[in-house]
């Protein structure tokens, strides 16, 4: 098993792990929690190997299926360990982003692409399972708020480059492109920093409608 399934299948359990915990605060059945971790966890890469022309990959290799499955029924039968709901919610989500980014810039790379190209992939796969989880969970997806999320992936993916260019080695890229990802969101979370609005504080929305 090389490293990048090895990441792979983490960012799986990561985002299972966070669609099982949406799911349950929207008091889902158990066919609803299942289907929220699977799309959490491989909608954004299969959106991402869909557009590289590629085999879908949990479809090729039934690891990640059974990774999901077994991952959702832990998730909830010790659901009530993970007391601080929308804290382990952020945890594993932002693990998840963190890891998925760095997939996705290295599919990008194999696929001999430009940098740019590769960063966008990277946060594409990061970011897209999030999306369809939350329209599924009729939530506005956080990729959509002024929050830190989106921006600390392209950080992220950046920094693969910029190591890359410093001739860092391989493994120790993927761990420090995808501690950027995870310390950005972090800090932005911790010290609230957020994207600038477009709107003035006492400016009323309905005038655009």
């Amino acid at each position: 098993m090389d490293y990048i399934l090895i990441l792979d299948i983490l960012g799986v359990i990561a985002f299972s792990i966070s669609g099982v915990l949406s799911s349950l605060r929207k008091r889902m059945d158990a066919f609803g929690i299942l289907i929220i971790a699977f799309v959490t966890s491989v909608g954004g890469g299969t959106l991402r190997d869909v557009l590289l022309g590629l085999p879908v990959m949990w479809m090729q290799d039934m690891t990640y299926v059974y990774v999901i499955i077994v991952t959702t029924v832990l998730a909830v039968i010790f659901r009530k360990k993970l007391s601080y709901l929308r804290k382990s919610l952020f945890l594993f989500d932002t693990l998840g982003i963190g890891l998925y980014t760095v997939v996705g810039v290295e599919k990008g790379i194999s696929q001999e692409l430009p940098a740019i190209i590769c960063v966008a992939l990277g946060t594409m796969s990061a970011c897209f399972g999030g999306v369809i989880r939350d329209i599924l969970c009729n939530d506005i997806p956080q990729i959509f708020r002024r929050e830190i999320y989106a921006t600390a992936c392209i950080l992220g993916g950046l920094s693969y480059f910029v190591f890359l260019k410093l001739n860092f080695p391989e493994s120790l890229i993927f761990f420090i492109s995808g501690l950027v990802v995870i310390i950005v969101r972090l800090s932005a979370v911790i010290f609230k920093i957020s994207l600038p609005s477009v709107y003035k504080k006492d400016e009323d929305i309905r005038d655009y409608w």
